[in-house]
């Protein structure tokens, strides 16, 4: 058996290590990731590696030295089409930087197919938005914000001795949690390089403003937490405006639908996601309006029972109006089950169905504060609210329990010991 996963996000790559270690490294099934990138980076990270915090070279993880580790295969492409009534996938042509083919367009056979191909952020086709945004959809977008941050920051320095009142103005659409934790990245990014030369530039030199189409921060959250967030930010300096919503772009300028102006220096969007559209074209898949793949409760597709679909790209509907979120959990519960749901296959036994549970969400704001709620699948009146330390220990040990799912304990422990070097030996803040 062949079982092919399309993707390496947080589920695609879980999925891939449990099924090599189960599978493949046991010769009962060959195992393959495909994924258009050759590193792995947990997304929830990327805000960090936009403002320098995290380093992306240090936590990326290599899917060939990865797959060569836990008995699956690892091959560069990037999925394009699906023919469902051969088995195989369609790979588009692999280009380097100046256009050049590496690889021509290929297909890959497969017995079991799982699409992990995560999400993009949701312009709403909002004009100007794509042209003159930023996005963080991946490590190669947050580390050119990076660079452009830094540059911009170096600029601001020099012209801070001619005129003390220049300042670098930010803009951000979106209220959710990538919206929030990038600006208090932004304000820890502004203070270490201060500290690491820059010594003009000050809590008065940046300014950022956050949009939020709504009437509350981080709406997915309750109202008790959304409001700690709002403090916790405006304590910080920034200009929130909540029931705002964005007309159209132009360089330099966001438009709001009351005719107002946010100008900035750099713009940002990251409100809401969608499954890329290309997704909607491939026959023999059934989507909702945000592009995602519908799937029945063992999480495979509508159509092809040997087509599953996990994370972000799978629409699983709860109830009337609720469906399974787009979130790093999700997609960890998802992989978990479609690994099992495989193995029984095998073994032709029934499979599982999917129970979401949710175990809360957690909002950081840099090394400020943490704040949010644990547990939230105890009911009402059953979720912890968080804030501080211990919020900040619980949403730490999220990310190293994606660890331990990939590595195992042993060697996620020496990774915990290596983070703790690292923040003694290396900068606090990426400088390049």
């Amino acid at each position: 058996m062949k079982i092919i996963i399309v993707g390496g996000g947080a589920g695609g790559l879980e999925l891939a290590t449990y099924l090599g270690r189960k599978l493949g490294a046991k010769k009962k099934a060959e195992v393959l990731l495909i994924d258009r990138q050759p590193t792995h980076l947990w997304k929830p990270l990327l805000h960090e590696v936009a403002a320098g915090s995290l380093d992306s070279e240090v936590d990326s993880v290599s899917y060939r030295a990865h797959g060569h580790q836990n008995g699956f295969q690892f091959k560069l492409g990037e999925f394009c089409g699906l023919d469902s009534d051969r088995q195989c996938i369609q790979l588009a042509p692999l280009l380097d930087d100046e256009g050049e083919e590496i690889l021509p367009q290929r297909e890959e056979p497969y017995d079991q197919l799982v699409l992990a191909i995560g999400s993009v952020s949701n312009d709403f086709r909002i004009p100007g938005v794509a042209d003159h945004c930023r996005f963080l959809d991946g490590t190669a977008q947050a580390k050119n914000f990076h660079r452009n941050l830094v540059n911009r920051f170096i600029q601001l320095n020099r012209q801070l001795k001619d005129d003390p009142a220049m300042k670098l103005r930010v803009a951000i659409v979106g209220g959710g949690a990538t919206g929030v934790e990038l600006t208090a990245e932004l304000f820890n990014a502004r203070e270490l390089f201060n500290m690491y030369g820059l010594e003009q530039v000050t809590a008065d030199n940046l300014d950022v403003t956050l949009i939020e189409a709504g009437p509350c921060l981080v709406p997915a959250l309750s109202p008790r937490v959304s409001n700690a967030v709002l403090e916790e930010v405006k304590k910080l300096g920034v200009d929130v405006r909540l029931n705002t919503q964005v007309s159209s772009a132009e360089k330099g300028i966001f438009h709001t639908k009351d005719e107002n102006k946010i100008e900035a220096d750099i713009l940002v969007w990251a409100a809401g996601i969608k499954v890329p559209e290309f997704i909607t074209d491939i026959e023999g898949l059934e989507t909702n309006r945000l592009n995602q793949i519908l799937v029945k409760p063992t999480l495979q597709t509508t159509v092809h029972d040997n087509i599953y679909a996990i994370g972000d790209c799978a629409g699983l509907q709860l109830s009337e109006n609720k469906w399974v979120p787009p979130r790093a959990q999700s997609a960890h519960q998802m992989a978990s089950l479609v690994g099992k749901n495989i193995v029984k296959t095998l073994q032709n036994k029934p499979l599982d169905e999917f129970q979401y549970r949710d175990h809360g969400s957690l909002i950081s704001l840099s090394r400020y504060t943490t704040v949010g709620v644990l547990m939230g699948n105890l009911g009402k009146g059953g979720s912890i609210n968080l804030r501080g330390w211990l919020a900040r220990m619980a949403y730490i040990s999220l990310y190293r329990m994606h660890q331990v799912a990939l590595h195992g304990w042993p060697k996620a422990i020496l990774m915990v010991v290596a983070d703790r070097i690292n923040h003694i030996i290396r900068p606090r803040l990426k400088l390049h």
